[in-house]
């Protein structure tokens, strides 16, 4: 095992290597992006002096949003990991994930406290470069997760490859329906990162490979269960034929199964992404086909554990790819699976 890879990413790796899942990240990649070797390594922050023995560490998280079930396990994962590493955390988040100026003042409330070292993932991947900037000024290393900064600060972003898992997504879902028919997507946001590159990875590869498949407008709910539901009924009252509906992430995926269970439609097909208990017992019953299932908790070890590295001036690389897999009916016990699933 490389000395720079925490247990629960070597295991997410190993386990593909030794599984070979269809439409994952290959574990090689992952294993070379925390090598840091060549290109990949982003080095230690300019003048990095390490952090005084015996200092305890204060790293300030601050997450996308707290209404999801993800976010509270990305926030056991950072606790976990900063018990071991010796650290004292914060983890904040606006209510909902509509709510980017709320974020942006928890970012610079942050600031205030002087904290350490910075954990951030990005609503708005743009609106933050100027904290960005500041935050280099100060010389507090920054980690990005979940959803990328446009902004060279950050000294890595550990995070699901979201492209590559949402053209998983597409796979799955274009095997279902027989490669044709009219598909709608209900995304959580055009805004961050993740929200770009669901919706992107998840077009890109129906035009590629699936060329019968009428996508229909992506419609944004902002992540939330009401919005979404709304969309989805909304959807499938202007195309009767629907043959499916993706959600980009929990509040959409979820939203989209009480959207079709309200409107009574039992053959449109719902791939969604994440988990949460609405999605597990819609997979369960049939409601759902299936989902992309992220490594919550091993992002939260890994924002601690890169800030860490960072206060140790230890090199990091550019990216931490935390990994995924597809879940549905068939698999959704599977012992390499069912831990990275929450309610």
């Amino acid at each position: 095992m490389s000395p720079r890879m925490t247990r629960p990413a070597a295991v997410i790796a190993a386990a593909l290597l030794a599984t070979g899942t269809a439409g994952c990240m290959r574990a090689s990649d992952y294993q070379a992006e925390v090598a840091g070797s060549g290109s990949n390594s982003a080095g230690v922050e300019a003048g990095c002096k390490p952090i005084a023995k015996g200092k305890k560490p204060y790293i300030a998280i601050i997450s996308k949003g707290f209404q999801h079930q993800f976010w509270q396990a990305v926030n056991a994962g950072a606790k976990k990991q900063a018990a071991k590493e010796g650290a004292t955390i914060t983890f904040n988040g606006p209510a909902t994930e509509a709510e980017i100026q709320a974020q942006i003042d928890m970012l610079k409330t942050a600031i205030t406290k002087n904290p350490d070292a910075v954990g951030f993932a990005a609503l708005d991947s743009k609106a933050v470069a100027p904290i960005m900037t500041q935050l280099q000024q100060s010389k507090t290393p920054v980690i990005a997760f979940d959803s990328g900064v446009e902004s060279p600060v950050p000294l890595t972003t550990a995070a699901t490859d979201s492209r590559t898992a949402a053209a998983a997504a597409a796979k799955h879902l274009a095997e279902k329906i027989g490669y044709q028919g009219t598909v709608g997507l209900v995304v959580h946001d055009q805004t961050s990162s993740s929200g770009i590159d669901r919706r992107d990875g998840f077009v890109d590869w129906m035009k590629k490979n699936a060329p019968k498949v009428k996508l229909l407008t992506p419609q944004y709910g902002a992540g939330d269960v009401s919005k979404s539901a709304n969309l989805a009924k909304s959807l499938l009252a202007a195309h009767p034929d629907l043959a499916g509906i993706y959600g980009t992430n929990e509040g959409a995926a979820a939203g989209v199964v009480q959207g079709v269970k309200e409107s009574g439609n039992t053959k449109v097909v719902v791939v969604g992404f994440d988990s949460g208990g609405a999605q597990l017992d819609a997979i369960r019953s049939g409601l759902e086909y299936g989902a992309i299932t992220q490594n919550p908790i091993g992002i939260g070890e890994q924002v601690v554990a890169s800030a860490m590295k960072a206060l140790r001036c230890e090199p990091l690389p550019k990216k931490i790819d935390t990994g995924y897999f597809w879940y549905d009916k068939t698999n959704i016990d599977d012992p390499k699976i069912k831990p990275l699933l929450y309610r």
